[in-house]
């Protein structure tokens, strides 16, 4: 959808200007509180199946042996730094998606980006529908399991909890917006988002 597509990349210009100063002072924070870049990439899959990697502002350490960032996260992960925990509670640390906004690997909403082993689990039909738009920064989904981490902290198997009982329902949501796509759709979404944010 070329509308979508202008919206996108519009808001994402606009928002990648006005907000630089709060970028910048977040990278230096970043930096001051703990060793390591600024940014943490992985790679998730994007439209049409294509690989991409995701930009977010790092919030766990770095440079020690098994660092990488888990494909979920539990709760209170001791190596989330001080920084990160700030950055994650405000969902902050999701800013740097802008870039790839722009660059056209995602779009402001969509369903959330899965990394390639989950979205090997996607039912065949679900996994067409959802994968046929650019996966966004937020979604109704997103809103929905804001407490993600707590809940699967609270799980006896936390990634069994994601896989069987998240992931379905983030799924289920995902195919709705595909339905129901449309600009009017993406500008309530944003909105509900904001104030989601807000309130929490």
């Amino acid at each position: 959808m070329m509308t979508k597509r202008l919206f996108d990349l519009a808001m994402a210009s606009f928002g990648l200007l006005l907000l630089g100063p709060v970028l910048l002072a977040i990278a230096a924070w970043i930096k001051l509180d703990s060793r390591g870049p600024v940014f943490f990439r992985q790679q998730r899959v994007g439209r049409n199946g294509k690989l991409f990697r995701i930009h977010k502002f790092r919030t766990m350490s770095a440079g020690q042996p098994g660092n990488e960032q888990p494909l979920i996260t539990v709760g209170a992960d001791p190596r989330i730094t001080r920084a990160g925990a700030t950055l994650r509670r405000t969902k902050l640390d999701e800013l740097p998606q802008l870039i790839d906004v722009v660059r056209g690997d995602m779009s402001l909403v969509g369903p959330r980006p899965e990394v390639p082993r989950y979205v090997a689990l996607y039912p065949e039909a679900l996994r067409a529908k959802v994968l046929s738009v650019r996966p966004g920064i937020t979604d109704l989904a997103s809103i929905e399991h804001r407490d993600e981490s707590e809940l699967l902290a609270r799980a006896a198997d936390p990634e069994r909890e994601y896989v069987e009982v998240v992931m379905p329902a983030k799924l289920r949501a995902a195919a709705r917006y595909v339905d129901e796509m449309s600009l009017a759709t993406d500008v309530r979404v944003l909105g509900s988002t904001l104030r989601a944010l807000w309130i929490h």
